[in-house]
């Protein structure tokens, strides 16, 4: 008994540091603190390459979204200067870029919409997370009500997900696919070739995301000037930007005194940016953030 009594205090913290290390592998903090200590030693002209996630600073904080419920998903749409996302499981809403409702379609049949974006050719991309489809829709005049068993439908499969499905998705300008996040158990991210109105859909394609430090994935977008990827995680409380080939380049910490923020994000649900490179964002209590540069890289106007 002396002998137990006497290493009961190293045995103890031992199995305190094993819980530790393991906690923090399991939040991924060891990567996220190495990468912190790489991106510190990025010069100004790899900067300028890149979006740069360290440079953004909070515009608009914590915007209530007038009378959303549940908002989720958010896309830019540049043939309107408006944002699109997700509310009540069921509408799509039309927003400015400052925050203002401009206008709510109810799709009936809809279970549980949870990502939305603007494709290519001027459609609508929505994917039910419950029913596992991705819909494609012209923008109709006006508030609205459609029926989507009368919509262009695809299945995603993933049938055993449930509520862990598909939670993002992005248009590729580039390479004209659309990008999938699924949000966990497992994290994953697919690409899929997209048709033009009427054609065949390819096929889903998993990408590699080893290199992530995320705990899961809510949102993504791309950003048309430079084609790197905006990974929005929820429980990480991170947006990281990723590179073509799927490699971190820089990211922004989501919590109080962050990217001058004065109170952390709570559940970011969608990211979007736009073509002089602002970073919007909804939080599912329904708030709504800006995030923008004192120097912004825009695209080539025509």
């Amino acid at each position: 008994m002396p002998l137990l009594i006497r290493h009961w205090r190293p045995c103890l913290a031992l199995s305190l540091l094993i819980a530790v290390v393991c906690g923090i592998h399991a939040m991924r903090w060891d990567q996220r603190g190495l990468f912190w200590l790489q991106q510190l030693g990025v010069g100004a002209g790899a900067q300028a390459a890149r979006v740069w996630l360290p440079g953004y600073r909070a515009a608009i904080q914590a915007l209530p979204l007038a009378e959303l419920a549940e908002t989720s998903g958010l896309s830019y749409n540049p043939f309107t200067g408006t944002l699109f996302t997700v509310a009540g499981r069921s509408q799509l809403v039309e927003l400015s870029r400052a925050g203002e409702v401009l206008r709510r379609i109810e799709l009936r049949g809809a279970r549980d919409l949870e990502a939305v974006e603007v494709l290519g050719d001027g459609r609508l991309a929505l994917v039910d997370e419950r029913q596992r489809r991705l819909f494609t829709l012209r923008l109709p005049e006006g508030d609205a009500s459609l029926d989507s068993s009368q919509l262009e439908s695809f299945d995603l499969g993933f049938a055993g997900a449930g509520n862990k499905g598909f939670e993002g998705m992005a248009w590729d300008w580039s390479s004209r696919r659309l990008l999938l996040a699924k949000e966990r158990s497992p994290l994953g991210l697919f690409s899929l070739p997209f048709p033009d109105e009427g054609g065949e859909i390819g096929l889903l394609r998993g990408e590699d995301t080893s290199g992530l430090f995320v705990r899961d994935l809510s949102s993504l977008t791309v950003d048309r000037r430079t084609g790197h990827r905006l990974l929005l995680s929820d429980e990480s409380r991170l947006l990281v930007e990723l590179d073509r080939q799927g490699r971190p380049l820089s990211f922004m910490s989501l919590g109080r005194g962050s990217a001058g923020l004065e109170r952390s994000i709570e559940q970011a649900e969608g990211v979007a940016m736009d073509e002089d490179g602002a970073i919007y964002m909804v939080s599912e209590p329904n708030l709504f953030y800006v995030f923008r540069k004192d120097e912004p890289l825009s695209l080539p106007r025509s």
